[in-house]
């Protein structure tokens, strides 16, 4: 009998989540960051709930209520159904949004589909795709359901496995990314000041690179692992990007000082900076790095995550973006 009464029971647990998944098909789960960017998040966020309703998108919804939520919230959501997730918020949202995709276990990524609101600061990622950050746009490219299936990036640190959708590095870049975090409240001129500082401030360390058979030893600012194009506000540190060819987009920038950085600072905004002599660029799948001196922040989609050791692989074609 009680054989009989856990095999009803699973047939019941079967019906309620295919049911579950025939109800969300088409619905998408709105992860919200009240906190993203310098605007007025309550007006904003009306916009949006009448826009998606003028579509007549359906949809559920959370706010984020503290740091890496959307983690928890996105792993939920898939838990009950939701294969279509919607981000509104920056860089560090989306960020959190992929890391809980990457994270669970209850279907594959590549069936989890992610939209982009963009309210944040730098919103790097959606520069590669030209993503406008209009609301209204945003939304219509929801309606228009044209995807690409995206790479993701793995680093694996001594303490953690992260995951990231853009640009990660340690360096400079890092250093820039722990000062970024105590004056975003200056808005987009903060990339700017975060910037400055590190140049004056930021000491070079000797890198030992490792990937393909290669051992390079360089004294480095900064050593970047590409997806996709823009960083730090805008910057282009990659090349030739492909941004779901199975490749990491290495770039390793030497000893670069201010004068360097005061000369080419429109190369660093037009991507010309990876021509310069002290830029080298590589393709790889999997990249080991060892500080050799003292032990540099790791960031990771413009969120700091750890510092010292890294090793770098990739995952192709993981989940699916909605672009334009």
């Amino acid at each position: 009998m009680l054989s009989i009464y856990f095999v009803i029971c699973h047939i019941i647990n079967l019906f309620i989540m295919s049911h579950i998944d025939t109800i969300n098909t088409n619905s998408w789960f709105v992860i919200a960051n009240p906190t993203s960017g310098n605007r007025n998040f309550s007006k904003q966020w009306k916009e949006i709930q009448q826009l998606l309703k003028h579509k007549n998108l359906d949809y559920s919804f959370a706010f984020t209520q503290f740091s890496k939520h959307e983690i928890e919230l996105v792993q939920d959501a898939i838990q009950k159904g939701f294969k279509n997730i919607i981000s509104v918020g920056g860089d560090g949202t989306l960020h959190h949004v992929v890391n809980g995709i990457m994270m669970q276990r209850y279907v594959k990524s590549s069936d989890i589909t992610i939209a982009v609101i963009p309210l944040g600061t730098g919103n790097d990622w959606i520069k590669t795709y030209a993503i406008s950050k209009n609301i209204e746009k945003a939304i219509e490219y929801i309606c228009q359901k044209k995807t690409y299936l995206q790479d993701i990036g793995i680093l694996k640190t001594i303490n953690q496995i992260t995951y990231f959708n853009n640009v990660a590095g340690l360096g400079y870049d890092g250093y820039i990314v722990n000062k970024l975090n105590k004056l975003k409240r200056f808005g987009a001129i903060a990339y700017l000041l975060s910037g400055l500082a590190g140049l004056f401030l930021y000491k070079k360390t000797v890198f030992q690179i490792i990937f393909d058979g290669k051992i390079i030893e360089e004294n480095c600012l900064m050593t970047l692992f590409g997806i996709c194009k823009f960083s730090g506000g805008g910057m282009q540190f990659t090349e030739n990007v492909k941004m779901n060819d199975g490749f990491l987009d290495i770039t390793i920038a030497k000893n670069f000082n201010f004068l360097d950085i005061v000369l080419n600072i429109k190369k660093l905004y037009n991507g010309k900076i990876v021509h310069h002599r002290k830029i080298e660029t590589y393709k790889t799948k999997q990249i080991k790095v060892i500080p050799l001196g003292v032990k540099p922040f790791i960031q990771a989609d413009g969120e700091l995550i750890d510092s010292g050791e890294v090793n770098v692989t990739i995952i192709e074609k993981a989940i699916r973006f909605v672009i334009p």
